[in-house]
């Protein structure tokens, strides 16, 4: 049953929504909070032309000084999750993009990766004077991302490598219980309850040599934006593994390899430059050039498979490095973004070479890991996204 109170805050709702338009049906605000929310909603939603639908429209003003006072009333007035999407909006529909080079107003923005991905684009045009800042606001988002990703990254790849060395002659502290009780249910003896071990599986313990070889290609089109900050972020944290050697490099129509900066994922993410086109070819050929130990390596090429450069070259290789045995994984995006644009007639071509091409969120970007490093079945996983 609806009460007044419920029936209030619906029509609260819809008129924040609607705007002055609606207030005939939806009534008025009735605190100074709700007008300020309401003014600052008008600000980017409102313009002199009303849509004919009543509904709010694009029409913020570019103007430096205003757009400062804007955003300081959003934080006050919505929670993070929601600036974050009303700063996109104010940049992507309204062209307010290059106020960022103001290092006053960038102080001022909610940093989140999606802004990250606007100052990478902003780069090389970037002035002295906003640098500074902008370097800031990219390594708050990263070591955010690093404190939600880095354990749990750490945990399942070591986990993998142990599995992966399993013994038959284990040490007691290093049985397998869960594979050694399934691999000996045969030999289960009712009368006592207990299953006898004939054949005990263990965890191996290896030095600290280097146990496996990751490869990370990442494209660096516009597009991309959110998987090269994910990406170069997990890069960086492979890399502080001694069981890997990992390589990071990053492309659009040249290769550049980033592998000397993994130390700083700020430093990686400074030397991507965003947009142009894309040649996929060349990226996978330098990668191969980096492979010296196949069936001991991974390759994780994230990519929306647009490609500009020789496909059936392209193709050829991929089947070429599963064909030497190297772990080849295929993400379309690495990001929470949602179902990402790609090129399906490459996609299809890649499954048909064994290779699922699929989309990963950075929570589950770890488990891939795992499953890749033991050589498991990606593609039935991929399926259970």
């Amino acid at each position: 049953m609806t009460t007044s109170s419920d029936e209030t805050e619906r029509l609260r709702r819809w008129r924040l929504l609607l705007g002055e338009a609606s207030e005939d049906s939806t009534g008025g605000l009735s605190s100074s909070d709700d007008e300020a929310m309401d003014g600052a909603l008008a600000a980017l939603y409102d313009r002199s032309d009303p849509d004919p639908s009543g509904r709010r429209s694009a029409g913020l003003g570019g103007s430096a000084p205003r757009v400062a006072r804007w955003l300081g009333d959003i934080r006050t007035y919505f929670p993070t999750s929601v600036v974050q999407v009303m700063q996109r909006d104010a940049m992507e529909r309204l062209g307010l993009t290059q106020l960022l080079l103001e290092p006053e107003l960038l102080d001022a923005v909610e940093p989140d990766v999606h802004l990250v991905g606007t100052l990478l684009s902003l780069n090389k045009v970037m002035p002295e004077t906003t640098r500074a800042t902008a370097r800031m606001v990219v390594e708050k988002v990263v070591r955010e991302i690093e404190e939600r990703i880095a354990q749990h990254t750490r945990s399942a790849v070591t986990g993998a490598l142990n599995r992966a060395a399993r013994t038959s002659n284990p040490k007691l502290r290093d049985i397998d219980w869960d594979r050694t009780i399934r691999a000996n249910l045969a030999h289960y003896l009712p009368e006592y309850r207990t299953v006898v071990p004939q054949r005990l599986i263990g965890y191996g313990r290896r030095s600290q040599a280097v146990q496996r070889d990751v490869v990370l290609a990442i494209d660096q089109s516009g597009s991309m934006a959110s998987s090269v900050v994910y990406a170069s972020v997990f890069g960086a944290v492979l890399a502080s593994m001694r069981a890997l050697r990992t390589s990071l490099v990053v492309f659009d129509t040249a290769v550049v390899d980033l592998t000397d900066k993994l130390s700083d994922p700020v430093e990686v993410l400074f030397g991507t430059q965003l947009g142009g086109g894309t040649d996929i070819n060349r990226a996978i050929a330098y990668s191969q050039s980096l492979i010296t130990r196949p069936t001991e390596s991974l390759f994780v090429l994230i990519s929306d498979l647009y490609e500009g450069g020789i496909r059936a070259e392209m193709l050829s290789r991929m089947a070429s490095m599963r064909d030497a045995g190297v772990q080849v994984v295929v993400l379309l995006a690495l990001s929470d973004d949602g179902a990402p644009a790609f090129d399906r007639e490459n996609a299809a071509a890649l499954g048909a070479l064994g290779i699922p091409a699929f989309a990963c969120t950075p929570d589950r970007f770890p488990e891939l890991l795992a499953l890749a490093l033991e050589r498991g079945d990606i593609g039935r996983w991929a399926q259970s996204l």
